[in-house]
This record gives C-alpha cells, sequence and structure tokens, in this order.
C-alpha cells in the first residue's frame, strides 16, 4: 500500500481536478510588490491599497514568498488600511486559473 505521496488516477494522462482557496469574508487577494524584511513584505491589494504584511508565525516555514507572488491576505482589525497578515500563497498554476477567472483585475 502506497502512503503518502501526491493523488493519482490509474488512468494514463488523466487530470486530476483540484479546487484553489478562495479569499473568505475578510480577506483579499494581494501581489507581493517588496520585500521589506525577513518575514514583511509590502503588498498590493486588489482594493487598489498597499499594506505592509507580514506571515504569521504558525505560517512562516509553509510557505517561501517572492516577488510577485500572489496571496490572500488578511487586514488587521487595526490599521485595516495599512497592515494585514499573509494567510495563504498561490502556486503559478493557481495564480493562471484566478487569471482566467478576471479574479486579478486590480493587480
Amino acid at each position: 500500500m502506497r502512503r503518502g505521496g501526491k493523488p493519482h488516477d490509474n488512468r494514463r494522462g488523466a487530470v486530476i481536478e483540484s479546487s484553489i482557496k478562495l479569499p473568505s469574508n475578510g480577506e483579499i487577494l494581494g501581489r507581493v510588490a517588496r520585500i521589506a524584511g525577513a518575514t514583511k513584505f509590502l503588498v498590493k491589494c486588489t482594493d487598489e491599497k498597499e499594506r505592509l504584511c507580514t506571515i504569521p508565525g504558525r505560517l512562516r516555514r509553509a510557505f517561501w514568498i517572492k516577488e510577485g507572488d500572489v496571496v490572500i491576505v488578511r487586514p488587521w482589525v487595526v490599521q485595516t488600511d495599512e497592515r494585514g497578515d499573509i494567510i495563504w500563497r498561490y502556486s503559478i498554476m493557481d495564480t493562471n486559473k484566478l487569471r482566467d477567472r478576471n479574479m486579478l483585475h486590480g493587480l
């Protein structure tokens, strides 16, 4: 029995459909404009605001973020227009799916 690894289909050339994570209530999409430190990033969001975003401690080792990556930002309760947390980073394939759905219109 096989454990771990990628989900697969026994049919040759079968495409496995995966759903992508979308922003829920209060979360917005953004594109990383500049790296401002070890875990701080300047992110241009779809609501036309630039926020200084950090990666929460529980997610710091979960993904590596580079300039130009598309991310989900959860704005802080205080300083909503200036600060936020990065809670998800999209892969290149997921970014293309978002572009096909016209969800990256402000980036």
